[in-house]
């Protein structure tokens, strides 16, 4: 399988981001979003999804941080479309059940090629520290629609919202490490019957 990386620029008007990601890296992040919880989430999601992710980005967090969030999961997106290819080769397929105390999530990603997102969690309060909880699915509906992937998120149990995110990022990232993990029985494969994603 040849290397999997990707570096993905995206500047508007409201953000300037740039992302690289390295698919089969060592689970190390250097992260500047502006938005200090999204940097401890994309954190998890390295850590578990053992990718190498950089994220900068500058955004009009002076207004808040909902265009910041969301082009975050726009580019990240991208970064993981480019990275994947062909997905040739790929299993495709991802889940993760993740404790942390009393909460549990589940994570089940497809690279489908269809962005679809079923995401149901429900958080106790509307912001964890100065983070909009509402703007998880933001993140998580840009990142779907450029990946190009099916996406289901269940928050199963919890009662603190900082918990629920952090079982949700890290299901995320071992569901994405799964998914998008070379299957040495289909190399050169593509996982589908129509022969393309």
């Amino acid at each position: 399988m040849t290397e999997r990386t990707a570096s993905v620029r995206r500047d508007t008007l409201e953000t300037q981001i740039t992302v690289e990601l390295n698919l089969d890296g060592k689970g190390t992040s250097q992260l500047e979003t502006g938005v200090p919880f999204l940097d401890h989430m994309l954190d998890q999601v390295a850590r578990h999804g053992m990718v190498d992710l950089s994220v900068r980005a500058q955004g009009d967090l002076h207004i808040d941080a909902h265009h910041t969030v969301e082009d975050v999961g726009i580019t990240l997106g991208q970064a993981l479309a480019k990275a994947l290819g062909d997905k040739k080769g790929i299993r495709r397929y991802g889940h993760a059940y993740v404790p942390l105390d009393e909460a549990l999530a589940r994570v089940v990603i497809d690279f489908s090629g269809r962005p679809g997102l079923e995401m149901h969690a429900d958080f106790r309060r509307s912001h964890i520290g100065e983070f909009d909880v509402d703007l998880f699915h933001e993140f998580f509906q840009g990142l779907v629609n450029h990946a190009w992937m099916t996406l289901h998120i269940d928050s199963i149990r919890g009662d603190n919202a900082h918990h629920v995110a952090e079982t949700i990022f890290k299901a995320f990232g071992r569901a994405l490490r799964m998914a998008a993990e070379a299957d040495p029985r289909a190399e050169g494969i593509t996982p589908s019957t129509k022969g393309s994603l």
